[in-house]
């Protein structure tokens, strides 16, 4: 938008807010409450569309419904107004007649603008031309819309003003709305899996004394009458195992986790998980659960286990179980044509990494550079047709995943890739005291050598904890974002966040509110 286009933009909205402004002082000069504090609603749009789905053009039903929503069409044919309203669930049309309210109602029916939320009270009925319709016997303004919505043609045209503006999005894009519902499912679906195989579902701290579980970045926080540095959890892992070690045998956490990383369309600074621990289950039995719970999510999020590829238009992924599983080293070979290990020579992985292009550290190990090659030239040719399971993943990347029996270098986790994303990460759980202290100490050391992602300190308290006894445990890691990307076909997370971190606004921004009056 111009400069230009930006000043008559700003006038046009203040001359609309003014002109609402006014309005609102009238209704109050007359005794009219523009705000009132409820309104009983009898039927939504939905309940009416259902029930009175077979009645024929021009009926009359004798039925009276409350109904109510925000006006999102006005049609003013002199003795008749014909108001569209949006509720929770769909649209409906109000049917306005001058004989009906007499002059003084009509002409305060008249005075709604668009955006205004009314609640109607009259007779179902269907127009002449079908339109399932409440005939108004009574209208009330419910809340008065001092801002006019966007041109109804264009919604807001402007990406970063949709992600920052939700709340006018929401009202104006049925695709956003659509999006949101499918969240919504997915995520009820995941926990009555859960539910139904016996997991406790349960909430762990946000604030933490060690940010650990994962390998990231922490936001870091005081705590003013503690007087002590604290973390926003990057990780539900090591107060869920905790609980397994209590006797929670199956546990569960939906939750919100912080990461100080970059904004992109895969990554957001805070997203939800759902983190799962299972008792005398090892990553075998994680895989299989993984299937179960994304499969019904799509069952009951979408219908069907076909969803929009949400990369590239026009093609789809097959969600059918069950899915491929493959050695990482594998898929590197048959990728790159280079063959490597995690017991080959680091000069010789160098030269591997030189070849290919993947950048590395002096310090690190073979068991880093293999994961190198495979997260920057493997990953995203994944799970593209159908969802893929990787696996053996090296233990140098792999702090708390227990050591694979037949090779202690590389470990029973594994990692689902759909659509060229990681999804989830699951893995037998290292339950030797012993070698986690060793873990968390060579993460310590690569803080040291500069990665910013390392802990910097061994917990002490969880190492306790094994030390009371961790059985064999399975544990799994799904992104609710990621998952939700996939079942509504959107290429982005910030389309999945209702409201995602964005940079600061701009003072003269303001494209959200541009209206249209008509």
């Amino acid at each position: 938008m111009s400069d230009d286009q930006r000043s008559a933009a700003a006038g046009s909205l203040d001359e609309q807010r003014r002109i609402r402004a006014d309005k609102v002082a009238a209704l109050r000069t007359a005794g009219v409450d523009p705000y009132p504090d409820r309104f009983e609603r009898s039927a939504t749009s939905s309940a009416l569309q259902t029930r009175f789905a077979s009645l024929e053009p021009g009926s009359e039903t004798g039925v009276e419904a409350r109904v109510a929503g925000r006006v999102m069409l006005r049609r003013n044919m002199g003795k008749l107004i014909f108001l569209t309203i949006q509720d929770l669930d769909g649209t409906l049309q109000l049917f306005v007649s001058k004989a009906d309210l007499g002059e003084d109602r009509f002409a305060a029916v008249a005075e709604v603008d668009l955006g205004d939320w009314v609640g109607a009270v009259g007779e179902v009925i269907t127009t002449r031309k079908g339109e399932l319709s409440v005939k108004v016997a009574e209208l009330r303004l419910l809340a008065k819309a001092l801002r006019p919505l966007p041109d109804k043609w264009r919604g807001l045209s402007d990406t970063d003003t949709r992600y920052r503006q939700r709340y006018v999005d929401l009202i104006v894009n049925e695709e956003a709305r659509q999006t949101f519902r499918v969240r919504h499912q997915a995520v009820r679906s995941l926990r009555h899996q859960l539910d139904e195989e016996g997991f406790v579902e349960v909430e762990t701290p946000v604030l933490q004394l060690e940010a650990g579980g994962a390998t990231a970045r922490p936001f870091v926080t005081h705590h003013n009458a503690l007087d002590q540095e604290m973390f926003l959890r990057i990780a539900l892992e090591l107060h869920l195992k905790r609980l397994v070690v209590g006797g929670i045998e199956r546990v569960y956490e939906i939750g919100r986790v912080f990461r100080n990383e970059g904004i992109s369309t895969r990554h957001n600074p805070e997203f939800t998980m759902v983190e799962v621990y299972w008792a005398l289950a090892n990553y075998d039995d994680m895989i299989g659960l993984t299937e179960r719970m994304i499969c019904r999510a799509a069952a009951d999020a979408t219908g069907g286990y076909v969803v929009a590829h949400p990369d590239r238009p026009g093609e789809t992924i097959d969600l059918t179980p069950p899915w491929p599983r493959r050695r990482i080293v594998e898929l590197i070979a048959e990728r790159t044509g280079e063959t490597v290990s995690v017991h080959d020579p680091v000069e010789q992985l160098h030269a591997v990494c030189d070849r290919l292009g993947v950048a590395y550290e002096d310090w690190w190990g073979s068991g880093k550079l293999v994961y190198a090659i495979f997260d920057k030239k493997v990953e995203d040719t994944l799970g593209h047709d159908r969802p893929m399971f990787a696996f053996e993943y090296p233990a140098e990347v792999s702090p708390l995943a227990k050591p694979s029996p037949a090779d202690p270098e590389n470990t029973d986790r594994f990692e689902l890739f759909i659509g060229g994303k990681e999804l989830a990460n699951g893995y037998s759980e290292l339950n030797d005291p012993v070698r986690q202290r060793a873990m968390f100490e060579m993460e310590v050391a690569a803080a040291e050598h500069g990665d910013d992602e390392a802990a910097r300190t061994v917990d002490e308290d969880y190492l306790r904890a094994l030390e009371f006894g961790l059985p064999p445990t399975g544990g799994l890691g799904v992104g609710i974002d990621r998952l939700a990307m996939l079942l509504a076909g959107q290429p982005s997370i910030r389309e999945v966040i209702l409201f995602p971190t964005l940079r600061p606004e701009q003072p003269d921004s303001d494209e959200g509110d541009e209206g249209d009056e008509g």
